[in-house]
Order: structure tokens, then C-alpha cells, then sequence
């Protein structure tokens, strides 16, 4: 038990003094989820927002793939990426395995589908009837589904944020791409692993904590902004 106290004081201090090697994991961490959630808000939005406005009868075999791939774990996701990556894969020649592009790519493939299915489910919830009044007031196609994205944002929001919170405590597959490279590819999940195993819990305990209290800020961020939408 003294061992865990004297962790949680040793991960503090590291905190309140801005250990240079914690602060390096935590900025590299954040650089590759939020640029892998951008790149799926992009992809996932547009394309959530166009099958939620479709019949679900329509896209029903197309939903299903993404549901499937929603719950798909990270370990195989990674595997894949791998695969394509590695030497012998398609895309090995641009040598991008264990770099933190490989890193973020992987991200997108587990944060796609969220973002994607969920934006899809909240669009057709209520995406009809905003595009129907849009359309009776004359805007074309375009604006019409500019329409429904503006007005159900508080819900496309929530499919991104839910996509960062999946990626951002992210394992499996950032290691097996990634190899969990000192100064490198090593984010806060991996090193988390790392420094556990080698008995260096105040490290682990201290990026524990970061990791808690990113989560706790997205999340209340994402409340706020849900009440002020009420």
C-alpha cells in the first residue's frame, strides 16, 4: 500500500514540475489522436451525414459494415495496418511502419467508423425533417444537407468526441505499428504498458492521471456544450 502512495506522490511531482520526458509522451499522444480525429471528421461526417439522409433501406448492407468495423478490436485494426505497412505489404515501400504516421493512420481506421456510424444514426433521427423544411424554403441539395449538419452539430459532436475518446486511450494497435519507439512513436497508452513492466510506476501512475483528466475534460466540454444546445 505504501508503495502506491509513494507512486501517486512521485507522479504529482512529475506532473507539477513538468517532467520533460512525461510532457514529450503527452504532446505526442495528443498530436497524432487529434490529427487522426480531423482527418476522420472529414472522411466520416460528410459520408455519415449523406447515408442518414438515405432510406435506411437502402444503405441497410452498407450500415451493417459499419457497425461491424465500430466494434472491431484494436489489436486486428493494427494487425492490418501492419500487414500494408510491412516490406512485404503494398505500401511498404513508403516506409512508413513504426513512424507516428502509421501511428495516426491506424486511429483513423478504428475512429472512422465511429465517427461515421454515429453521425449517421444522429442525422437519421432528425435529418429528414430538417432537410424537408430546407428544401420547401428552395435550397438545392447542398445546402439542404449544409442544413442538417448545422442544426444537428451537437450530435455530430458527440460522434467526434467519441471517436477521440476511443483513440486517445488506444493500445493494441499504436504499439503494433507504431513499436512503441522512445522520443519516437511512444504515447501514453504504450508507455503506460512500458514503464508498468519495468516497475516504474511513477511514470505510469503520472501519464494514468493525464490520461484521466483529458478524458474528464473532453467529456465535460462535450456536457457543456450538449446543455447550452438545449
Amino acid at each position: 500500500m505504501s508503495r502506491l502512495l509513494e507512486g501517486f506522490v512521485e507522479a504529482f511531482q512529475l506532473i507539477i514540475a513538468l517532467d520533460p520526458a512525461l510532457l514529450q509522451i503527452v504532446f505526442l499522444s495528443l498530436r497524432v489522436s487529434i490529427l487522426a480525429i480531423i482527418i476522420s471528421t472529414l472522411l466520416g461526417v460528410p459520408l455519415g451525414t449523406l447515408l442518414g439522409l438515405k432510406p435506411e433501406r437502402k444503405t441497410r448492407f452498407v450500415n451493417k459494415i459499419i457497425f461491424t468495423f465500430m466494434g472491431m478490436p484494436p489489436v486486428v485494426a493494427g494487425l492490418v495496418i501492419y500487414l500494408f505497412l510491412s516490406r512485404q505489404g503494398p505500401l511498404g515501400v513508403l516506409g512508413l511502419l513504426y513512424t507516428p504516421t502509421a501511428m495516426i493512420i491506424a486511429q483513423v481506421f478504428l475512429s472512422f467508423p465511429i465517427v461515421t456510424g454515429l453521425t449517421m444514426v444522429g442525422i437519421r433521427a432528425k435529418g429528414s425533417e430538417v432537410e424537408e423544411i430546407a428544401r420547401s424554403l428552395g435550397a438545392g441539395s447542398a445546402l439542404a444537407a449544409w442544413t442538417v449538419v448545422r442544426e444537428l452539430r451537437i450530435a455530430i459532436l458527440g460522434a467526434i468526441i467519441t471517436g477521440f475518446s476511443r483513440v486517445v486511450a488506444e493500445v493494441g494497435a499504436v504499439m503494433i505499428v507504431g513499436g512503441n519507439i522512445a522520443g519516437h512513436t511512444r504515447v501514453m497508452t504504450t508507455a503506460i504498458v512500458l514503464e508498468t513492466r519495468r516497475g516504474n510506476f511513477e511514470l505510469a501512475i503520472g501519464l494514468g492521471i493525464v490520461l484521466l483528466m483529458l478524458s474528464f475534460i473532453v467529456n465535460s466540454v462535450l456536457y457543456n456544450i450538449q446543455r447550452g444546445g438545449e
